[in-house]
């Protein structure tokens, strides 16, 4: 992907590059991006991550907002097209898990936040990240999604709800732009070995007896997602688009 002559590697930006899988993606993008920008809320593990990236001689800017927010999506989307160049690579990535408890119990404050964040955050990225790239007619975006976007899961109502609107978002998105040479789509983990995993288990384990079943598929690796991204990114995946790619070791079809 080539958004000028002079440029033969994109500019990537990820966002939740602070956690797990986004310090995969971040890494892997840094093999073919010529920089990738970091954005987390979590100054320190922005700031982690875009060490590892420059570990690797690749370019790297570390940015700290809080997805959710319209002003500092915007700002950070300006800064990374100002200081790097134009995006070419979007993994929009940040995402939260709540809590693990029964919809009839389940916080409101902490579905509101999962869906400010999980929902808007992803919208609000779209919407910022493709005002920039359809003008160029360029450019891959990869939504972070999840196997709960295709299915239900107990006791995680906010979780679900959340992951299920990132589908319809990404098949929106993908629509919106057919005919040019910009895709949307998204990646679906399963359980990955991440905080996050490790936090719903901890919660699961106290109040249900645990959240996977005996026998179900092995934790996903992060560096698993981040090849599906890399690739869904790549000039390989030119005619996919609105596609909704599932990494989990072949848990939701059994």
């Amino acid at each position: 992907m080539s958004l000028s002559p002079d440029v033969d590697r994109p500019v990537a930006l990820v966002t939740g590059g602070g956690g797990d899988i986004g310090r995969a993606i971040a890494l892997r993008l840094a093999e073919s991006c010529s920089a990738v920008a970091i954005v987390d809320i979590d100054e320190t593990a922005a700031a982690r991550t875009a060490g590892l990236v420059q570990d690797k001689s690749c370019k790297a800017m570390a940015l700290v907002a809080d997805v959710s927010s319209a002003m500092e999506t915007a700002s950070f989307v300006d800064a990374v097209e100002t200081r790097l160049g134009p995006i070419g690579i979007f993994a929009n990535n940040a995402g939260i898990e709540g809590v693990v408890a029964p919809l009839h119990v389940y916080p409101d404050d902490t579905f509101d936040r999962l869906l400010q964040v999980n929902v808007k955050g992803v919208f609000l990225g779209l919407k910022h990240v493709l005002a920039r790239m359809i003008p160029r007619g360029l450019g891959a975006i990869v939504n972070t999604a999840s196997t709960s976007a295709i299915r239900g899961r107990a006791n995680l109502a906010g979780y679900v709800a959340s992951k299920h609107a990132v589908l319809g978002l990404t098949r929106t998105a993908a629509l919106e732009v057919v005919g040019t040479q910009i895709r949307v789509n998204a990646v679906l983990p399963g359980p990955t070995e991440s905080r996050m995993i490790r936090e719903l288990d901890r919660q699961s384990s106290a109040t249900m007896g645990g959240l996977r079943r005996a026998g179900s598929a092995p934790l996903g690796r992060p560096e698993d997602i981040a090849e599906v991204v890399a690739f869904l990114a790549s000039d390989a995946a030119a005619h996919v688009n609105g596609a909704a790619w599932v990494v989990d070791g072949g848990m939701t079809v059994g």
